[in-house]
């Protein structure tokens, strides 16, 4: 059965785009300005090698000790938010707070890490309270406290997208384990209101919407639209098959952070459609296998942690793929696994790692056939 392979399929899924991304870095990563030809992907080829050794112990940790400290992990991840704002500690960059110093591994996005833990922090709610799911303060009201903090200290970071993307997965926790729609709609739609004035407010924002809903314009491919009009000009420049590794030219600087958010377009202009299908169907295995491992799972817990790190995968992928073809307003998410970010690597792979031993520990049934089963037998009557 299939399902027995879902950790070999995830496996190999990540593995294609993990290496995908190290050649792309190497095709990009030598024209950014500021530093060496080989900077980035020696640094990611390190955060690779600590992403495996996260990998195996996320996959061998016992989740029961995860669910047991995931309170004390969920006040932890709320004060490294709250750093990002603190002077000296916060590391601005791109007119956002993402970032901390830290002494030994330098730059660190917390919220890489707060997307495991919003996860493993809702799973142990509903697990300990399966009973009352169908409630407003327990099946609703606190969880979405739960979660919605961490997430309101992302988006004022001004990383809305990661704040969106974070919010699609626990609508998706909530939604399977029984969460009344009777009080979820309503509350989503207040959110979205809320989520469109924000943005029609805020005057950067609104700004990349109307690029982005007239790209043709001259004005906006020189202002906000560039990077999306860039984007697509590689993708049509590459054609059908590519233009050959190393020989894109948009990533010459006209399109900036070819390395990070639109490296998709340059796997296009580059390596052709074959490739940039292959990577939407590596994503699209990742989901498969991910739900496929929540089916299979033997408790709540484990079921609600695995599908929340599998939207927390897939999810933002589909937004990076969406922005940079033009499908979605521009946004700063990476790629998973292909993009250059050493924290999103890591937790990424740990996402992974802890997938694989929620497979390991589930028990899969495996139905025999009989013998006989599926021959026909012919008999003269009498």
């Amino acid at each position: 059965m299939i399902a027995r392979h879902f950790s070999i399929i995830l496996c190999s899924a990540v593995g294609v785009l993990v290496a995908l991304g190290l050649i792309m870095l190497t095709s990009t990563g030598a024209w950014v300005k500021g530093f060496g030809e080989y900077h980035f992907l020696t640094r990611q080829s390190i955060m690779v090698m600590v992403g495996l050794f996260a990998a195996i112990a996320a996959a061998r940790f016992p989740l029961e000790i995860v669910r047991k400290l995931s309170p004390w992990m969920l006040l932890g991840a709320c004060f490294l938010l709250v750093l990002c704002f603190v002077p000296g500690i916060a590391e601005p960059q791109y007119g956002s707070n993402r970032w901390i110093k830290v002494p030994v591994i330098g730059q660190f996005q917390p919220s890489e890490a707060a997307k495991i833990v919003i996860v493993v922090a809702l799973a142990s709610w509903f697990a300990r309270w399966q009973t009352e799911v169908h409630t407003l303060w327990r099946g609703f009201v606190i969880p979405g406290v739960i979660a919605g903090v961490p997430i309101l200290l992302i988006a004022a970071e001004t990383d809305v997208g990661t704040a969106l993307s974070l919010s699609v997965a626990v609508g998706a926790i909530l939604f399977c384990v029984g969460t009344r729609l009777l009080f979820a709609v309503p509350t989503a739609l207040v959110v979205m209101a809320g989520a469109a004035s924000y943005v029609y407010h805020d005057a950067n924002r609104w700004g990349r919407i109307e690029a982005w809903l007239d790209l043709e314009n001259p004005v906006h491919q020189l202002d906000r639209g560039m990077q999306q009009w860039r984007a697509l000009l590689a993708l049509g420049n590459g054609g059908p098959w590519g233009v050959g590794l190393g020989n894109g030219v948009e990533k010459f600087g006209t399109l900036t952070f070819a390395h990070i958010d639109f490296i998709f377009p340059v796997i296009g202009e580059e390596l052709g459609l074959p490739v940039t299908l292959g990577v939407i169907l590596c994503y699209v295995l990742i989901a498969v296998s991910g739900c496929g491992i929540a089916l299979q799972a033997d408790n709540v817990f484990n079921r609600c942690v695995a599908l929340g790190l599998t939207c927390v995968i897939v999810v933002p992928a589909m937004v990076n793929i969406g922005v940079t073809t033009a499908l979605l307003p521009n946004d700063g998410l990476p790629l998973p696994f292909v993009s250059y970010g050493g924290t999103s690597l890591v937790f990424s792979l740990a996402a992974v790692g802890m997938l694989v031993g929620i497979h390991r520990r589930s028990h899969v049934k495996v139905f025999q056939e009989y013998p006989l089963a599926g021959q026909t037998r012919l008999a003269v009557r009498l």
